[in-house]
């Protein structure tokens, strides 16, 4: 978790006023054995808890893109690892695990974990389950350097890479089903709770036989499913006090307000927000302009203004909760508007002409490129947006329309810029692919003390500019959950209390 916002409003008339004290998780409580079976949170023993659902989508991980129905999955199925809010991989599934010298083939042993119809896990679960990920809209971007699946003699699930990778596990926090149940609507999951169906609708229930041990943010016995389809409807259904959790995103244009009683966290979602530059004419064909470029971006005023601080302003192309992002680097790249005017005077730019591309199917970051233009006209350029939408967007992009771009992207756990470096990547508009910076990704994924080169090779070509990551707005019924560490695609985080260096098999 990136951090706490930790704030509590009260409603009064129907005007809220924030309350500045704050409330601070302890974070993971272990007793002096070790771990303990999930135990309710004080005086919810009886409480009929719900989260919110769209019947209309799936719960199956691999296929489902609902921000809502996707909060619960922590809750149903677990993975080989689990990755933190500081973008730190844990065990969960996985028991132990080998590495190849070269570093490009993994070997994970599992757990004999208990499905909640019963079935245990299986080698064959595991494979199968990376394989369907591996050919999904959800999980394959990250995967896409992965050769094959297997099964080794010794029973263990071998995945073997395209290229070296220092830290496969940080992108195997994948959901993992039963291998009969990878297509289905609603697969069995080894998470603490299962899914119940009845004439009422669906809702998870507590597993007191669950498999293993941990202490969870949420352990009602009982946590119903309801339905509630606009942001609007969510946000009354928490307001009467239907609802316990709600995962609300700022950035959307169908955000709505609180306005009751609350506690609330930020949770980095990994959305990257970004400029992209087409250098092969016009003012950013200019080296000098555009390596001054990121000195021209208020990115405090645009979290500030636009995201309700539900973002973090980034000059390098990584999160900051990151372990590959160099502070010391990424201040070298901070806001200075006389820089990028001084730049523009050396370069005799002033008073040129230029374009900003932005898809207006997004209103908020249409309104965040007219900020960004204003921005850049108050340094001396002259800049038109020019929002379009559909395949007007795409065409534009595809055919270099533009001299700058305003783009957003998830980028993976690992923070992977292959896609905008590689010649056959997706994010490769206006000539961007460059040889030796992609060279450069990959030896930043074969070992990640590599990442603060690859950074400052980016920033020197200047040709992607960055500008924040995005999060999701959490917010809880107050004193509901214990613990409460929601991380990325994870919001009912949880530890089983091992590292990765305790369980890696040392050769």
């Amino acid at each position: 978790m990136r951090k706490i916002l930790a704030i509590l409003l009260a409603v009064v008339l129907l005007c809220g006023c924030t309350d500045p004290s704050a409330y601070t998780p302890t974070g993971n409580a272990l007793d002096e054995q070790g771990m303990t079976r999930p135990t309710l949170v004080e005086g919810k023993e009886d409480q009929d808890f719900s989260l919110v659902y769209d019947p209309a989508k799936t719960l199956n991980p691999y296929t489902c893109a609902d921000q809502n129905n996707r909060m619960i999955f922590s809750l149903l199925y677990q993975s080989l690892f689990a990755v933190n809010g500081n973008y730190r991989p844990e065990p969960q599934l996985c028991k132990s695990f080998r590495v190849s010298q070269d570093r490009k083939s993994y070997v994970f042993y599992v757990h004999e974990a208990e499905f909640s119809d019963g079935g245990i896990l299986t080698a064959g679960d595991v494979a199968a389950s990376l394989e369907a990920a591996r050919q999904s809209p959800v999980y394959s971007g990250r995967l896409y350097n992965v050769e094959g699946i297997s099964i080794t003699e010794d029973g263990g699930v071998q995945v073997t890479l395209l290229t070296p990778y220092e830290n496969l596990p940080l992108l195997l926090d994948i959901p993992i089903l039963k291998a009969n149940q990878v297509a289905s609507e609603f697969p069995s999951g080894t998470g603490p709770y299962a899914l119940e169906n009845g004439v009422a609708g669906r809702w998870l229930r507590l597993r007191q036989d669950w498999w293993c041990k941990a202490n969870l943010p949420i352990s009602a016995e009982k946590i119903s499913l309801v339905t509630a389809l606009t942001a609007k409807t969510i946000r009354d259904k928490f307001e009467l006090g239907d609802v316990g959790v709600v995962c609300a995103d700022p950035s959307a244009d169908s955000y709505v307000d609180f306005r009751c009683d609350y506690e609330l966290w930020d949770c980095e979602n990994g959305i990257f927000l970004y400029l992209g530059c087409r250098a092969k004419s016009g003012v950013f064909s200019n080296e000098v302009v555009r390596q001054a470029l990121t000195h021209a971006i208020d990115r405090s005023l645009l979290v500030r203004e636009y995201y309700r601080t539900f973002a973090q302003a980034a000059t390098l192309p990584a999160s900051a909760d990151s372990p590959y992002y160099n502070k010391a680097l990424a201040d070298r790249y901070g806001f200075d508007a006389a820089i990028f005017r001084q730049a523009l005077i050396s370069q005799d730019m002033l008073e040129k002409n230029i374009s900003l591309l932005v898809n207006s199917a997004d209103g908020r970051r249409t309104r965040v490129a007219q900020a960004i233009a204003q921005m850049l006209q108050d340094c001396g350029l002259k800049v038109t947006v020019k929002a379009v939408t559909g395949t007007n967007y795409t065409n534009a992009l595809k055919n270099g329309q533009y001299d700058l771009h305003l783009g957003q992207t998830m980028l993976s756990p690992n923070m992977d810029l292959s896609a905008f470096y590689s010649s056959s990547g997706t994010l490769n508009f206006g000539g961007m692919n460059d040889t030796a910076i992609y060279s450069l990704c990959q030896d930043a994924l074969a070992n990640s003390g590599n990442y603060t080169a690859l950074h400052q090779a980016v920033m020197e070509d200047a040709m992607l500019c960055p500008v924040a990551f995005l999060s999701y707005a959490v917010y809880v019924q107050p004193g509901l959950v214990e613990d409460f560490a929601p991380a990325r695609d994870r919001i009912f985080y949880y530890t089983l209390g091992k590292t990765l260096d305790e369980i890696r098999i040392k050769e």
